[in-house]
């Protein structure tokens, strides 16, 4: 644990995880690949699986354009590249797409995108007429670069998982917040899903937390990064209430939601998100007092100026990490955390 402007941020997950990884620094076929979406993130998985991050140039033309160049041989390689399509989506999965390419006309053997968060998932069905499913022209993208394999953590739907031709590992990040979470010893625990696309999530979360009761918040939205709240369904009266989702953007379903838990008798509230979006005025809503804690983890790479005494950072690196393992090894990804 070390601290950051006098704000906690917790960069070693507490999720107990054993490594298996007696040969990897004999094994010279697999190597680890950074974008600059989230370095400190890569460095975590690259000492977890005690290889080195492959070398690298990455530069902008004057113009914008990117260019990457590998600079050691990878041929016949198992080659994994860790770049979440994180803010500015479109720098870093051009980015990505890019470096897919390099690998790919470097005769790597396997080429796996590592995505710890998935941007444009959000768009992942027609609800209007004219309108574009971006998770899968993405996943059409990925494919088309040359990957040969997705591992994704907590994608938006389910569903984007079918969108890849190509085989996709989905992990998810909620045994690294179950665990914080446990370890808190928090009293008359209700898990609340945020609005009812979120009930099987809340669901399988609370289950996990010693079989907790749920509530659910009904709300309409009425436009993009706008929620209304309308009902509760449950009862949080004196209990100490855990928001669950799998994002926060503007923070303001997640915020609505808080408040709306406090009026209806919640003790404490408390969040837990797997992605840092944290676009504009979500620090704003989240410090404002109406959360005793605000738990995510660090697929997203936070600037300095999105951190707030309520946040805690919970690393995934060493579940990232096990996942990549495991996939190299052909051995079972689902069965990680049963």
């Amino acid at each position: 644990m070390s601290a950051l402007r006098g704000f906690v941020v917790i960069r070693s997950a507490t999720l107990a995880i054993q490594p298996t990884l007696p040969s990897v620094n004999e094994n010279n076929r697999l190597r680890l690949f950074a974008g600059s979406a989230n370095l400190f993130l890569a460095q975590e998985v690259a000492r977890y699986l005690g290889v080195d991050l492959g070398p690298m140039v990455r530069k902008r033309f004057a113009d914008g354009e990117l260019y990457v160049q590998i600079q050691e041989s990878i041929r016949g390689c198992d080659v994994y590249l860790i770049q979440p399509s994180s803010s500015p989506v479109n720098d870093h999965l051009m980015e990505l797409l890019i470096m897919i390419d390099a690998c790919r006309r470097a005769s790597a053997r396997q080429i796996t995108a590592v995505i710890p968060y998935y941007g444009y998932a959000r768009a992942d069905r027609k609800t209007a007429g004219r309108e574009s499913i971006t998770a899968k022209l993405v996943a059409n993208l990925i494919t088309e670069a040359g990957a040969s394999r997705v591992l994704a953590m907590d994608l938006h739907s389910a569903q984007i998982q079918g969108y890849f031709d190509i085989p996709c590992d989905h992990v998810y990040g909620s045994p690294v917040l179950i665990d914080y979470l446990l370890s808190k010893q928090l009293p008359d625990l209700v898990v609340v899903s945020p609005d009812v696309g979120g009930v099987a999530r809340a669901r399988a979360f609370a289950k996990k937390l010693n079989d907790a009761p749920l509530a659910i918040i009904d709300k309409r939205r009425q436009a993009h990064n706008v929620a209304e709240v309308l009902n509760l369904i449950g009862d949080v009266e004196g209990k100490t209430a855990v928001l669950v989702d799998d994002m926060v953007d503007t923070a303001g379903t997640i915020s609505e939601g808080a408040r709306m838990l406090r009026e209806k008798g919640a003790r404490q509230v408390y969040a837990c998100a797997t992605h840092a979006v944290f676009s504009d005025p979500a620090v704003e809503r989240l410090s404002s007092g109406v959360f005793e804690e605000v738990i995510v983890t660090n697929t997203i790479q936070l600037p300095e100026d999105k951190y707030f005494p309520q946040l805690r950072v919970l690393s995934v690196a060493n579940l990232v990490g096990e996942t990549i393992w495991r996939i190299h090894e052909d051995s079972s990804v689902s069965s990680m955390f049963r």
